[in-house]
């Protein structure tokens, strides 16, 4: 609770981060650097350095500010500069990113992930190699696993057993199916508005398809301990003040598998009608109040409970993305401690196909036309052989793949010397053969 004193008191001696990617995410950050003390931007690496200046500029910086901060096209030279403490990766691009924060461990560099697709297939790996580099690896604040992280964090700490997690959705089930061509209508934006916003529809069109929401929730679980129900996610409907009751096993009228859950609530009811005061952009944690005590404390203090009173939920109803990363650099460089980190491989986001795919089509990735995202126990993705979605793009299907079904490492032509894939292998490898010492597919609430 004195991040903001302790990033005075670096006020001579800042934490010094490079950027890589400045992009959407990172421009919010960037508006934020030149207000927060005892932080000092030592360098940015970008594919495209003009338009990097360009956002710099979009965000309020001044020119002076500007051409005082070198911006370069090679990573390589910003995570082996000798000033830089954090690396922030915000490239979006999983396979670049895990090169990227692999080389930032061997220089000594702790990491601030920003591309959450690289952590979802990877990230107890990552965990691992940062800790034997004596560096820290962290998911970035703002965006939301590393919110519901906290929250969770913020349950436990407290003495609560932590009955669910997770965070908001606009999801029918035909959302599954949606492309880059049918994603404004159902953003209830034309195509014209959405071309003079400058917005990206395959981007878009990764959030409403499911492929994020899979995304993020399995960097929560592999972070926090909480786990997938077999099925994935469910999505139920309901406003805030429902997710105490949504929130709770089955046996007791809610919708969860087991305790100890991630889950996802959507803002639409299943005729398509907008639910008021809903969680869409937002977080939770749903608690228990195990003693009958602690039950009428809840009562007392009117804190919003199920219809038995003893299941209470806390959240935020929104995020600030980039806007918060700042309490990512701050933990990282004043605590030594990450805003979320797999403790864990217990889940994964698979690709699975949006249509008959044939042999010799090519994968697009996440929030395209060929596959989407679905949450699964690390352990069936592992038993089955299941492609991670991060690695979904760019390969040819060597074989059919039916609508609805999960891709398979052998239903595609992957290039095994590619470094995220060689990572991912190495992490399946270690999970398959038990001598790993992460906790795999373990629950814990």
């Amino acid at each position: 609770m004195n991040l903001y004193a302790k990033l005075l008191e670096r006020r001579e001696k800042p934490i010094r981060i490079g950027l890589i990617g400045a992009g959407k995410f990172a421009a919010m950050y960037l508006a934020q650097v030149p207000r927060t003390p005892g932080v000092r931007l030592v360098m940015i690496a970008d594919l495209a350095p003009a338009g990097a200046r360009a956002n710099l500029e979009r965000v309020g910086w001044t020119a002076a500010q500007i051409a005082a901060t070198p911006i370069v096209e090679d990573w390589r030279k910003l995570v082996s500069h000798p000033e830089v403490d954090i690396v922030i990766e915000a490239t979006g691009n999983p396979v670049a990113a895990v090169e990227h924060i692999l080389e930032a461990f061997r220089h000594g560099k702790h990491v601030v992930n920003v591309t959450v697709e690289a952590d979802a297939f990877c990230g107890p790996i990552l965990a691992r190699k940062a800790k034997a580099a004596g560096v820290i690896y962290s998911l970035a604040y703002g965006d939301q696993p590393a919110i519901i992280c906290d929250l969770v964090d913020w349950a436990r700490a407290a003495g609560f057993p932590v009955v669910a997690a997770g965070r908001g959705h606009k999801w029918l089930p035909h959302f599954a199916q949606s492309t880059p061509e049918t994603v404004w209508g159902y953003y209830g934006l034309t195509p014209e508005q959405a071309r003079l916003g400058g917005l990206n529809p395959k981007m878009f069109n990764s959030f409403l398809d499911g492929s994020k929401p899979a995304i993020e929730s399995s960097a929560v679980c592999n972070a926090t301990g909480l786990t997938a129900a077999p099925e994935g996610l469910l999505y139920p409907a309901g406003a805030v003040d429902r997710i105490p009751d949504l929130m709770r096993p089955r046996s007791e009228g809610g919708v969860l598998h087991h305790k100890g859950q991630v889950e996802v609530v959507s803002s639409l009811e299943a005729d398509g009608t907008p639910i008021p005061y809903d969680i869409r952009f937002g977080v939770f944690v749903v608690f228990e109040g195990e003693t009958d005590y602690i039950r009428r404390c809840f009562s007392e203090y009117g804190v919003k409970t199920d219809s038995s009173g003893r299941y209470a939920c806390m959240y935020k109803r929104w995020h600030l993305i980039g806007l918060e990363v700042g309490i990512s650099i701050a933990s990282v460089g004043l605590r030594g401690e990450p805003t979320g980190c797999a403790t864990g491989w217990r889940a994964d986001a698979v690709a699975v196909a949006k249509k008959d795919l044939k042999a010799g089509e090519v994968l697009d990735g996440e929030g395209g036309y060929t596959v989407a995202g679905r949450l699964m126990p690390a352990s069936d993705s592992l038993a089955q052989g299941c492609l991670p979605l991060g690695l979904a793009h760019g390969w040819k299907m060597l074989r059919p793949v039916a609508a609805g079904q999960p891709l398979k490492w052998s239903d595609v032509a992957v290039d095994a010397n590619v470094p995220a894939v060689k990572l991912r292998r190495e992490m399946e490898t270690s999970a398959a053969g038990g001598s790993d010492t992460a906790p795999y597919g373990r629950r814990a609430a």
